[in-house]
């Protein structure tokens, strides 16, 4: 008889997980709170569009055939920022090479083609199932459907708690520890808003992720493959600009035509849309106690992040190819929570790195990007890496573009900073370069550093 395995959450990573399970032999139920999103849209104020970029494609490639190419069916190319500065102007910034980019993608659209994969596979999905109890000496987990019916899990049957950043499984799990996961809450939350495709046919480079960065907040809109656009405010919870001062519909457009007036033409219904979009908050949430010897967390349930490297999915559907892979050897252990120490020790560090690195790319898009020096710092770094190869690769190559451990990227990101730093230092880099004469100081720069490289 197949090893049953049960998984809580039907998002994105536990639909995932359990196409990779079901393929690999396991017998696999997938217990979810929410009602079967084919047949019900409850996604109104979450995060409904997001950025599959190289980790997340590879992922959907190694779990079953084509359905790598199946998502990208769903989603935009986003080549570079189109960033808008105060008067309407927009500069594109391109992500990496010519061809390399993101890719916009509709949340519910993803979680429905992976649903609809797994149970084709022959997945068992419950829905409207809610996990109400943990015992803990018997090694059971209980969920509860809308009628009041129970299901246990058998006794130390193998669970998956991928529900999310505000997970009843890792509640249950550290509570039976007396502990509490961590959560760092920025003092920032988010507001989603819609421009429909009428207005979104106005906005020049469809492919490209367009940022409003205003230094200490922004506006961003991510394409949809109809015309339309999500843009999403980040903005302070409190303070002078804040959500606490947009109450009132003349607060709400002050504030828009005072700072994103090329936005507001292209949200006509922009008070009956802000005030009818919930506002939500923004965290990153550690622990340390990811599993013991019959369930283990996964993606956010484990490591939520905040989104500004877009990679929270990304790390995610990383975490299920690569407990996969643990598994493909799993005679190499003697217990599943050997499989899920060794799952852990390889996770835990990189998805640790992608939470530091998503709170500093926050500042970078907030901040930097409309700085004169930053667009010379990125051509400098563009111009190490076309002269140097792979010997100088950026850290967002690294992290959107590659497989490389996020610890890695981020350690590549200190140095290349160092590095950076030292040569905007250089007299008239800003105003000057390009020159043969800069770009031979430069060289020496990175030699001091790197090595030889010219």
């Amino acid at each position: 008889m197949k090893e049953q395995i049960t998984i809580c959450g039907a998002g994105l990573v536990g639909s995932l997980l359990a196409i990779f399970l079901v393929e690999q032999g396991y017998t696999v139920r997938v217990f979810e709170k929410r009602k079967d999103p084919r047949t019900n849209s409850e996604d109104a104020g979450r995060s409904i569009n997001l950025a599959i970029s190289h980790r997340g494609l590879h992922a959907l490639k190694d779990a079953c055939t084509d359905l790598d190419i199946e998502a990208l069916k769903l989603a935009v190319p986003m080549y570079g920022r189109a960033i808008h500065d105060v008067l309407g102007s927009v500069v594109f910034q391109a992500y990496g090479e010519a061809t390399q980019h993101i890719n916009s993608i509709s949340r519910g659209a993803l979680n429905i083609l992976l649903i609809a994969k797994a149970e084709e596979l022959g997945v068992q999905f419950l829905f409207s199932h809610t996990c109400v109890e943990y015992k803990q000496t018997e090694k059971k987990w209980i969920f509860k459907n809308l009628q009041g019916d129970s299901i246990a899990t058998e006794q130390a049957e193998i669970m998956i708690g991928a529900d999310g950043a505000f997970s009843v499984i890792r509640k249950n799990l550290l509570g039976v520890l007396n502990k509490d996961a961590k959560i760092d809450a920025l003092d920032y939350g988010y507001k989603e808003l819609e421009i429909y495709p009428k207005e979104g046919a106005s906005i020049i480079l469809k492919e490209a992720l367009h940022i409003w960065p205003r230094e200490r907040f922004m506006l961003i809109a991510l394409p949809n493959t109809n015309g339309s656009y999500t843009a999403t405010l980040f903005l302070s919870m409190q303070g002078e600009q804040s959500f606490e001062n947009l109450k009132t519909s003349e607060e709400i457009l002050l504030f828009f035509k005072t700072y994103f007036e090329d936005a507001l033409q292209l949200i006509p219904d922009l008070v009956s849309q802000f005030n009818a979009h919930p506002t939500s908050r923004l965290s990153t949430i550690h622990t340390d106690d990811w599993y013991n010897d019959h369930t283990l967390l996964i993606g956010d349930a484990a490591h939520a992040l905040v989104p500004f490297y877009g990679q929270g999915m990304n790390a995610g559907f990383e975490d299920c190819r690569i407990l996969s892979e643990i598994l493909k050897d799993k005679k190499s252990y003697s217990t599943w929570e050997e499989i899920f120490e060794v799952f852990f020790i390889k996770r835990k560090v990189n998805c640790d790195a992608i939470s530091d690195l998503a709170l500093q790319n926050f500042v970078e898009m907030r901040d930097d990007v409309a700085d004169a020096s930053f667009h010379i710092r990125k051509k400098i770094e563009k111009y190490l890496h076309h002269t140097l190869k792979d010997a100088f690769i950026p850290q967002y190559t690294l992290v959107s573009f590659s497989d490389a451990p996020y610890s890695e990227a981020k350690e590549v990101g200190v140095l290349h900073a160092t590095i950076l730093n030292e040569i905007m230092l250089l007299p008239q880099i800003v105003e000057l370069w390009p020159t043969v004469e800069l770009e031979s100081e430069v060289l020496k720069i990175v030699s001091t550093y790197i090595g030889d490289v010219i």
